[in-house]
């Protein structure tokens, strides 16, 4: 039962880029628009991304779209939808375009914007901020937007998104949120914008933040919504070593090896040539891979980035820098100690490029959805690009659906949900279901986290997100059964090759009658 109920037009789900921008765009069209995030509004995933934005703003001579759209085709193994990727590759510039005029600084070499180049791009097309703070800064402009602008969204801080509110008919009627105390409410609303980014925390290593952890996706499912492509998790190659550890570590971004350095093994040997035509420079997958087995082959902890050959390494990266110098190490003089760790989320909520999802009043954007840009496996720095178009694009999608008919008095509230020990889910996926994954161990993660789950109703911030890593653990897992094949992040050791014959196909998830998550089709097209 709610303590207390309020009215909107637009919830949205996050305060991310995608969220953020969702909720500007909504506000200016007159929409009533709340902002549900679990933390601080500033503290989204948006923030730590380091990269920038890949897009082709026309003033670099030999890059286009269309190379562009290759390039994430390219990464994508097989499973981009075409459709999409060029749609929202070229809505990049009009997106950064509208970004700048909110408040946005990238930085410029005089009148030109600078790039950079990142693993798969065939170009220098990726716009940053802040040298290695563009995650920062493109937050900072939106919170800052959003606190300035009169009449912008309403932002609620400290609840966390239980279930969506569904009418009789079975659309959404609202959103159902606790806030830090366990005090239950109901914001009723005819449309819910999910931007509540992936599940990092599904693993023990991971660049994400505590807030991801797959609520967005747990919610969806639970709604009705389909997902697909849960078993292409991205494993970012250099994340700087200190040792074993649990929770968010530093980014190395990638933008360190697309400026020029390289990757070496303890002996100095450059292992990434011969693996790839790019080398240093390959998709992210390629590497992640390769570093995984170098470290298995020769017993080592860690792999090493060489970037001392590099000028002007502290002011181009001074994130990167400050955090190597925290943890005693000097880019400047020494290899930087990295290995893989659990990045992004490549699939998600089956949506389209505007935000709709199966669900009628149930959107989703950015990390949290599906919308066949990524594939198999994210280009670098299309993340961003990906928040910024479909969350203007959301907007029109809301203001064209708000005469859609509508059912009568709300359901009855969710039944209880499986919940197990996060440290359970993490440990098993982490031995599992990471980088390299063949059916014994899928099967003994199963068993793990099936063991581990008992039924309860969630009621408090911790109880919403265990149980959302719970669900999301049983539907990856499901996945990557089924999945009997090698592509882009996923890596299956006892099916190393990749079938295009009978698994070009993204497979997809949905809940059955008893609330499990299982494969029910490979259907949505690729």
């Amino acid at each position: 039962m709610s303590t207390w109920e309020a009215s909107a037009d637009l919830v949205v789900v996050g305060s991310g880029v995608a969220g953020l921008t969702a909720a500007l765009d909504a506000a200016e069209a007159g929409l009533r628009v709340v902002v549900v995030t679990k933390d601080a509004v500033s503290e989204g995933s948006t923030r730590w991304a380091q990269g920038g934005v890949a897009v082709v703003l026309g003033d670099i001579a030999g890059d286009t779209v269309e190379a562009h759209v290759a390039d994430t085709l390219a990464a994508g193994g097989g499973l981009n939808d075409e459709a999409a990727v060029r749609e929202i590759v070229s809505a990049g510039p009009a997106a950064v375009q509208r970004l700048r005029a909110r408040g946005a600084r990238f930085d410029a070499r005089g009148a030109q914007l600078d790039r950079t180049r990142e693993g798969g791009h065939s170009a220098f097309r990726v716009v940053h901020a802040g040298g290695d703070a563009t995650g920062a800064e493109i937050e900072r402009a939106l919170v800052a937007a959003a606190r300035r602008d009169r009449g912008g969204p309403t932002i609620l801080t400290g609840h966390v998104a239980v279930d969506a509110a569904k009418d009789t008919s079975g659309a959404v009627a609202g959103l159902h949120v606790l806030d830090d105390a366990g005090r239950p409410g109901l914001l009723r609303a005819p449309a819910v914008l999910l931007a509540t980014g992936g599940y990092g925390q599904l693993y023990a290593s991971t660049t994400n933040p505590a807030t991801s952890t797959g609520d967005g996706v747990a919610l969806a499912l639970r709604a009705g919504a389909a997902v697909a492509d849960l078993e292409f998790v991205q494993f970012h190659p250099t994340v700087l070593y200190t040792g074993p550890a649990v929770g968010r570590r530093p980014l190395v971004t990638e933008a360190v090896r697309g400026e020029g350095a390289v990757l070496r093994d303890r002996t100095g040997t450059r292992f990434m040539v011969g693996q790839h035509p790019l080398a240093d420079l390959a998709p992210r997958d390629v590497v992640a891979a390769a570093i995984t087995r170098r470290m298995a082959e020769t017993g080592a902890d860690c792999m090493y980035l060489d970037a001392t050959e590099l000028s002007g390494f502290a002011s181009r990266f001074p994130t990167v820098y400050a955090s190597c110098l925290e943890a005693g190490v000097d880019p400047l003089r020494e290899p930087i100690p990295v290995t893989p760790a659990a990045h992004y989320a490549c699939g998600g909520v089956v949506a389209g490029v505007d935000g709709r999802t199966a669900v009628r009043g149930l959107y989703a954007a950015g990390e949290v959805a599906r919308t066949g840009l990524h594939g198999a496996n994210r280009l670098a720095s299309n993340s961003l690009l990906e928040g910024l178009v479909v969350g203007e694009r959301v907007v029109r999608a809301v203001l064209a659906d708000r005469d859609l008919p509508r059912g009568g008095a709300l359901v009855g509230a969710a039944p209880a949900v499986g919940v197990a020990d996060r440290g359970v889910v993490q440990r098993a996926m982490s031995a599992f279901a990471a980088i390299g994954r063949d059916a014994g161990g899928l099967a003994t993660a199963s068993d793990v986290v099936e063991r581990a789950t008992l039924l309860a109703t969630p009621l408090d911030r911790t109880g919403v997100e265990d149980a959302a890593l719970t669900l999301l653990a049983q539907a990856v897992l499901a996945a990557a059964g089924t999945r009997r094949e090698s592509r882009g992040c996923h890596v299956r050791t006892d099916f190393p090759a990749r079938d295009d014959v009978y698994q070009r196909a993204s497979l997809e998830i949905r809940l059955d009658a008893a609330g499990r998550p299982v494969v029910a089709a490979e259907a949505v097209a690729a």
